[in-house]
């Protein structure tokens, strides 16, 4: 029998009460399955932060390098800014193990009302690919001239070849492997003039290796509208850090509630651990109350054992 090892991040909120469910789950699962964990558990989190001033030790990256995976509840508390939680842990996980796609299926279910008139479980089925290293969430910028009328901030993005190919082809393979093989890509080429056609570009070039895959873009404003309107239409969805970051959340919310939904950061070339957490965020207003819905860490588990 294979035993996993499994960093285990609770974090903040309700984090640390879906966790254990999840935990539980999947243990159950072992069970059946001939398969073991070793859970080593990692308090980080926005308490951590309130007493070390550091959302996860100075060494946390090494210590959960040699894990087989990362399963994290949620992170974030009203006391620490959200940019203090996201840049203090959930980036530099992502950055240094190189989980570079974000891997979010999209799916309407039995028992959940979707706010769309007349769609049935399983009409909305889709996969939302997002490029998790690179693009708009970039540290490269800085503010001027602060408190003065000439003040500015300048955020820079950063769209490499070889950063871009990898997720293109990622999001391909997993077209080319369902039933409907299409892939949209998620663009604003008519705004942004620099960065989106070289993104443009390569759809085109990695493409040429697909022509099984059906191919398709939008612009994300019309994208965005489309998801609201005809969410049944997609199957693969792929776009840069920040239009898969919106269209993620969007896309769950078409379908009821992003309280269930799961998400998977992924290092596919497997030199480092994954991580795989729910979508839905700490939720203060309702942690403590043992009502939170574990469904979403619970298919993050089911992901990690894919």
């Amino acid at each position: 029998m294979k035993t996993f090892r499994i960093a285990v991040i609770p974090g903040d909120g309700i984090g640390r009460e879906v966790v254990p469910e999840g935990i539980r789950v999947l243990e159950a699962a072992g069970r059946r399955f001939d398969i073991a964990f070793a859970w080593d558990q990692f308090d980080w989190s926005c308490d951590h932060f309130a007493r070390h001033g550091r959302m996860m030790p100075e060494d946390g990256l090494d210590r959960i390098a040699g894990h087989d995976a990362i399963f994290l509840g949620a992170v974030g508390w009203p006391s620490v800014p959200d940019h203090v939680s996201l840049w203090g842990l959930l980036i530099p996980i992502r950055r240094r193990f190189q989980q570079y796609v974000n891997l979010r299926p999209v799916r309407l279910f039995a028992g959940v009302p979707c706010p769309l008139a007349g769609r049935r479980p399983g009409d909305i089925d889709m996969l939302i690919v997002r490029e998790n290293n690179e693009g708009e969430y970039s540290e490269i910028g800085g503010r001027l001239y602060a408190g003065t009328e000439e003040e500015m901030a300048v955020q820079q993005s950063i769209f490499t070849r070889r950063g871009v190919d990898r997720i293109l082809r990622y999001a391909f393979d997993l077209a080319r492997a369902r039933p409907r093989r299409r892939l949209t890509s998620a663009t604003k080429s008519n705004g942004i003039i620099h960065t989106m056609p070289f993104w443009d570009e390569r759809v085109r070039a990695v493409a040429r290796d697909y022509p099984e895959v059906t191919v398709d873009q939008y612009h994300i404003d019309i994208l965005a509208a489309h998801f609201v309107r005809s969410p049944e239409r997609f199957d693969v969805v792929v776009g840069s850090n920040l239009f898969g970051d919106i269209l993620s959340d969007l896309g769950p919310a078409v379908t009821g509630t992003i309280g269930i939904a799961p998400s998977a950061n992924i290092n596919p070339d497997r030199r480092f651990p994954s991580m795989f957490e729910p979508v839905h965020g700490s939720a203060p207003d309702i942690a403590g109350r043992n009502i939170a819905n574990p469904i979403g860490q619970i298919w993050s588990g089911a992901m990690m054992l894919e």
